[in-house]
């Protein structure tokens, strides 16, 4: 079986190219990557690379993710998340494969305390969120065979989060004001990555499956619970910490005036995925706890 695996220098692509690796030849693209190209801005290249690649399954884990210059780049988040999902499908079904892709809680206008369920209506309210959508849609018109997989507040051992962020900004400062306002689950991309290989798996032998899954970690808090825990975290494990528990102040949204609004609803019901594909969600605690373990001792 061959997979071919777009964006793989995310936090995603990064922790698929571990997971995907057990399940057959894997070609995994950069988005600067020429021959083959992993473009998504040369939606041609991008069929191109479909094309002389000839995948069983197609996993797309690239995106345009920069929520707030979205707001001034909607024609190049428009691309990129929109319009290459949509040539992916259309080749997807060209070829039989499956494609896989993922997707996010911005679909969604965050109203409401309840969990989202796939069958409740979108209705985005920054570029971003528009754009993913759009990527969602052009996928199913395509008709091809596919697993789309909406997600939250992803975070991963690559490059910068908001829990490496917090451990800094609690060494530095006295004083923190972090959001309480938009709830959801922090969601590792390890976790993406493993119930991926899981689902394509399940989907090679069950072609019925394919569709739209939410999935994200079980529990939720909101991202100054989400602080507390980290700082916490950190504080029972002996890491120098300057700022005092009680000097971790709530605010609302309103304190920080942003580009692109948030969806302050981001929980996700996940009964879907787990019912389909017979695996368990671990609460959100649980990653970040062994993230955390993980860079508490390269600091040490």
């Amino acid at each position: 079986m061959k997979i071919l695996l777009f964006g793989k220098g995310g936090q995603v692509g990064w922790e698929l190219q571990r997971s995907l690796a057990p399940l057959g030849e894997l070609v995994a693209l950069h988005a600067n990557s020429q021959d083959p190209c992993g473009d998504f801005t040369h939606l041609q290249g991008i069929a191109q690379t479909v094309r002389a690649v000839a995948p069983d399954i197609i996993v797309n884990a690239a995106a345009y993710t920069a929520v707030d210059k979205a707001e001034s780049e909607p024609e190049l988040a428009g691309t990129i998340n929109g319009l290459a999902p949509g040539v992916l499908g259309q080749e997807t079904k060209r070829c039989g494969a499956w494609l896989i892709h993922y997707s996010t809680d911005y679909v969604f206008d965050g109203s409401g305390d309840k969990p989202w369920m796939e069958t409740d209506p979108t209705g985005p309210l920054s570029v971003y969120g528009k754009t993913k959508l759009e990527g969602e849609e052009a996928i199913r018109a395509s008709g091809c065979q596919h697993l789309i997989f909406r997600t939250s507040w992803v975070y991963g051992a690559l490059g910068s989060n908001f829990a490496k962020t917090m451990l800094c900004l609690a060494q530095e400062r006295d004083r923190l004001t972090v959001i309480d306002d938009q709830v959801g689950a922090p969601t590792g991309a390890d976790l993406l990555a493993d119930v991926t290989a899981h689902a394509i798996r399940v989907a090679l032998q069950h072609p019925e499956v394919s569709g739209l899954y939410h999935l994200a970690a079980s529990g939720e808090t909101s991202w100054h619970g989400y602080a507390r825990f980290i700082i916490d975290f950190a504080r029972q494990a002996r890491m120098r910490i300057k700022v005092a528990p009680e000097a971790i102040e709530p605010v609302p949204s309103s304190a920080f005036l942003l580009p692109a609004p948030r969806p302050k609803n981001s929980r996700m019901d996940s009964h879907k995925l787990q019912n389909t594909f017979g695996v368990n969600l671990p609460h959100w605690q649980s990653g970040i706890a062994r993230m955390l373990a993980e860079i508490i001792e390269k600091k040490s």
